[in-house]
């Protein structure tokens, strides 16, 4: 039956190229988009979980309540112990301190007056340490400007400024640079730091006006020894697990959160940021969606590919039939025939979905022309992903689309009324 179906396939051209070119377009887009849509917003999510929450982040019960404010007075104490006992309890996580913060960047002239002041916005990480993935995760390496003979910082007192912050006021690299801002009591801070290097990431909201440097320099300049802002966590398999974060969330507040102290440490997960939620949200239901959007049109459009061919194989139907083959038995060659152009197909399509895909991932396509205004922290250049998904989520529509569509249009083949079948043949 099988070697019977395909010779039919592969002699009468007619009834095969025509969906198997739909098939093959269908599964294309479907593998291809599926691809692309998750790279964005996988993208989106490493991109904030590197920057700003972690998979899992760690703070004080009221730094968390006013986090949008960056309150450094709520800040953590004795993060040192703190980090002790928490590589303890979730050794498969990776723990990282940071501190935000705000201020006023002097830039002085010749003389020492100022020349130039902007605001910005600040972010300590651990830069100097051996064993630091910190300059990774941020990818400070690859955002080092290639205006200049930029270098990441390699000793304390040297900093990075964007690339943006650099050009607006005529900063160069070996210039020195004045902090102004508060510390964690609230007193007035300044401190003086030479830049090192310009970045640029690519992004409207990190390249507005960006200060990186190293924890201990903003831990001395802010008065907060042995202490941090943030925690963040990251399981060191690299991928966000939602719900082994949420086990360990649970685990983690029933363990250190105290509901009457509120400088005790608290713990929050990527998903609970609305924004990021939803990203995760449409990246696991993008599949999904796009297959059934896909199996509908080409349901359709197979639908009235079916009907053309069966009503030019009524000849071959009534032959049949006059030779007695019974109608279950022609509809179900019919619907043999939908299961191997949908596979012929949806091999065709994958193939070529998974080299764009390819392609995709590896070059991506940069928009960053239409960002200057934007807001929110997502990439520039958005870039494919391939998984396991993406090799078989093209034969879920193609496959059940040819095969729903021949079993519509089939249904002629009962209608056929044997009484007139030697009037047809002999037409």
């Amino acid at each position: 039956m099988l070697k019977f179906i395909i010779k039919g396939i592969l002699r009468d051209k007619n009834r095969s190229v025509l969906p198997v070119m739909v098939v093959s377009i269908g599964v294309f887009l479907t593998v291809a988009l599926s691809a692309w849509m998750r790279g964005i917003f996988g993208d989106m999510t490493d991109l904030n979980a590197n920057f700003d929450s972690g998979h899992v982040k760690v703070m004080t019960c009221a730094y968390n309540e006013n986090k949008s404010q960056i309150p450094n007075d709520l800040a953590l104490l004795g993060v040192e112990e703190f980090q002790k006992q928490f590589e303890a309890d979730y050794p498969e996580i990776e723990w990282a301190h940071r501190i935000n913060f705000g201020g006023l960047l002097d830039v002085p002239d010749e003389n020492g007056e100022t020349r130039a002041q902007g605001t910005m916005v600040g972010k300590a990480v651990d830069l100097l340490s051996p064993d630091s993935k910190e300059i990774d995760r941020m990818n400070l390496r690859k955002a080092l400007s290639a205006k200049n003979a930029s270098r990441l910082p390699q000793k304390q007192g040297e900093v990075l400024i964007s690339q943006d912050f650099a050009d607006r006021f005529g900063v160069k690299i070996g210039d020195d640079v004045t902090l102004f801002g508060s510390t964690m009591y609230g007193s007035m801070m300044f401190s003086n730091y030479t830049v090192c290097g310009t970045i640029k990431f690519g992004n409207a909201v990190l390249d507005r006006g960006a200060l990186i440097l190293d924890i201990r320099d903003a831990r001395m300049a802010m008065d907060m020894e042995d202490a941090t802002g943030e925690m963040l966590g990251f399981f060191k398999e690299g991928e966000y697990e939602d719900v082994q974060a949420k086990a360990i969330q649970a685990s983690f507040n029933a363990k250190y959160t105290q509901a009457d102290d509120e400088y005790s440490p608290t713990m929050v997960i990527l998903t609970d940021d609305s924004t990021i939620g939803m990203y995760l949200q449409m990246a696991n239901s993008i599949g999904g969606i796009m297959v059934f959007v896909l199996i509908l049109i080409l349901s359709v459009v197979l639908w009235n590919t079916g009907l053309l061919g069966t009503i030019r194989r009524y000849s071959e139907f009534g032959v049949r039939l006059a030779l007695g083959e019974r109608k279950v038995h022609i509809y179900k060659s019919l619907l043999g025939e939908a299961v191997v152009i949908g596979i012929i197909g949806s091999v065709l399509g994958t193939a070529m979905g998974l080299w764009l895909a390819y392609y995709l991932q590896e070059t991506g396509i940069d928009f960053s022309a239409l960002m200057n205004n934007v807001t929110m922290m997502i990439p520039s250049v958005y870039k494919a992903k391939i998984t396991p998904e993406t090799f078989y989520i093209g034969f879920i529509p193609g496959l059940f689309a040819v095969v729903l569509g021949n079993a519509l249009a089939g249904r002629a083949i009962f209608k056929r009324q044997t009484s007139q079948l030697f009037r047809e043949l002999e037409v």
